[in-house]
């Protein structure tokens, strides 16, 4: 295939449990090119089995970026992740090779195609602290007060992105909705999404799958590492392990909670895909062939 005059960036974005990560390697192998991560939780070490991180098997099929690149104790802000980001993507283009970012984070997403610039404002370590003490629906009422738009678009139990939010506006007065969008891009973008019929089968397998291949064990030793308080402990499923480890929910309940919490994501992805990004999406039959024949489209 011929490289078009502006480089091709390819994102294939889609709710979580969808199959990004199989049809992303066949569609890598095809054009013999890398995947981006784009997944918010697939940067942090030692957080594998929650976050659904592609095998070792599959990440020697195809090489990887942007995984197990902090400590879950040191997050890192959106502003760093796309300046690494960018390295990685601008490291294809100089190979000549498509720029192919996968993943279901929508900011993250919109950060690298151009749609949206994080604002550079370092961690307030003091004021972390101080929200980190408070209850989720206290801090997401604060957000409310002060950003009503990001307060609606990020769900009240996402602590981290709720004290990124009021971290940028304590430092900046301004709202973390008001990011400004940068100019044109100087790449092509494919949006490819996929959106299976079956999802929810595939959230409760996957649940299932995750909780009978080590979660609760990756949870213990996430508390051992970096202690009872990390706040990534509140993600999707480590929440319920951990309450399992607690004695205060049942297996089958941390199931059950975990399996609604995840469909519940998988909606809002679902919207925020639609609303803010123009995807070509792939049908159930064959999405790698009609992936591969939007490609096609684009290099002409």
């Amino acid at each position: 295939m011929m490289q078009p005059k502006k480089p091709l960036v390819i994102a294939l974005m889609g709710p979580t449990a969808s199959g990004k990560t199989e049809l992303a390697i066949d569609i890598a192998r095809t054009l013999k090119t890398n995947i981006h991560n784009v997944d918010s939780r697939q940067i942090y070490i030692d957080m594998t089995i929650g976050t659904a991180k592609p095998t070792q098997e599959e990440r020697q099929k195809v090489h990887h970026y942007l995984i197990d690149l902090c400590l879950p104790s040191k997050p890192i802000t959106l502003h760093e992740f796309k300046s690494i980001a960018s390295v990685t993507m601008e490291g294809d283009i100089a190979k000549q090779k498509l720029v192919f970012l996968v993943g279901g984070s929508g900011l993250y997403l919109q950060s690298l195609i151009g749609r949206l610039n994080p604002p550079k404002v370092p961690p307030q370590k003091f004021f972390r602290s101080q929200l980190l003490s408070m209850k989720d629906i206290k801090i997401h009422q604060l957000l409310q007060c002060c950003d009503p738009q990001a307060a609606e678009k990020i769900h009240p139990k996402d602590s981290l992105r709720i004290i990124r939010a009021l971290e940028v506006f304590y430092a900046t007065g301004e709202k973390f909705s008001n990011q400004k969008s940068l100019e044109t891009p100087p790449w092509q973008i494919l949006e490819l999404g996929l959106n299976p019929t079956n999802l929810k089968e595939r959230i409760k397998y996957r649940t299932r799958k995750m909780f009978k291949n080590g979660l609760i064990e990756e949870t213990e030793n996430l508390i051992f590492k970096y202690g009872k308080d990390l706040s990534l402990l509140k993600t999707i499923g480590y929440a319920e392990a951990e309450s399992i480890i607690n004695g205060e929910i049942s297996y089958e309940e941390a199931l059950s909670i975990t399996i609604q919490r995840t469909s519940q994501l998988a909606k809002r992805q679902k919207t925020w895909f639609r609303n803010k990004h123009n995807s070509k999406w792939l049908d159930d039959k064959d999405p790698l062939s009609q992936a591969l024949s939007y490609v096609d489209e684009v290099l002409g």
